[in-house]
C-alpha cells in the first residue's frame, strides 16, 4: 500500500470521526432545546476541537494591534535609518576608490 493511499485513509477516518462528533452535537442540542436531558456522549479519541469565542478573539487581536500612529512613526523612523546607512556605506565605498587610486 502506497504512502499516499495511507495518508488518504487516515485523512477520511479523521474526517468520518469528525463528522460523528458533530451528530452528537447537533443530536445533543436538539434534546437540549427540546427540554430533556442529552445522554452522555464519548468524545472520539484524538478528537479536540476547541473554537474561541469572541471575547477570547477580541482579546488576542488586542495583545497584538498596534496604533497607526506608532505603527506610521516606526516606518518613518525605519526609513531614515535605512537611507542613513546607505549614505554611509556609499561614503565609505567612495572613500575606499579614492584611497585605491590616489597611491598610484
Amino acid at each position: 500500500m502506497s504512502d499516499r493511499l495511507r495518508e488518504l485513509q487516515r485523512q477520511r477516518a479523521l474526517a468520518q470521526e469528525q463528522v460523528a462528533w458533530l451528530d452528537r452535537e447537533i443530536a445533543k442540542e436538539a434534546q437540549a432545546s427540546a427540554g430533556s436531558q442529552p445522554p452522555a456522549a464519548p468524545v472520539a479519541p484524538g478528537l479536540i476541537v476547541a473554537v474561541p469565542t469572541e471575547a477570547i478573539a477580541d482579546e488576542i487581536l488586542a495583545q497584538h494591534r498596534q496604533s497607526a500612529q506608532n505603527a506610521t512613526k516606526d516606518v518613518k523612523r525605519g526609513c531614515y535609518l535605512y537611507f542613513a546607512l546607505a549614505m554611509g556605506a556609499v561614503m565609505l565605498f567612495a572613500a575606499g576608490v579614492y584611497f585605491i587610486y590616489s597611491r598610484k
